[in-house]
């Protein structure tokens, strides 16, 4: 396979770890707020989401730091996108200013 697609596949497989990593961080939140026993919720969770992202990272590296480095990139760069996907809608009054 051509080298500069494995290294796109790289960085789409990291934006994909990075999106199972910091959403499974929100709905761990979410649930483990409301339920009897939170820190069940938050250790399983932390367990599960880091053994797929390193596993993940390990397997689609295939020992070369190049894709590695892509795919750690792909990781932070699902972040922020996770990040405003999951915020809460805020409401405008009719002055245009967020109520708060």
């Amino acid at each position: 396979m051509n080298e500069k697609v494995v290294l796109v596949l790289s960085l789409l497989a990291g934006v994909g770890l990075g999106a199972f990593f910091y959403g499974g961080l929100w709905w761990t939140v979410r649930r483990g707020l409301k339920s009897q026993r939170p820190a069940l919720w938050f250790i399983s969770s932390l367990l599960l989401r880091t053994g797929v992202a390193l596993g993940g990272l390990y397997y689609f590296s295939d020992s070369q730091s190049t894709r590695l480095l892509l795919c750690m990139l792909g990781f932070i760069l699902a972040r922020p996108v996770v990040t405003r996907l999951t915020r809460p809608a805020v409401k405008i009054s009719g002055r245009g200013q967020p109520c708060i």
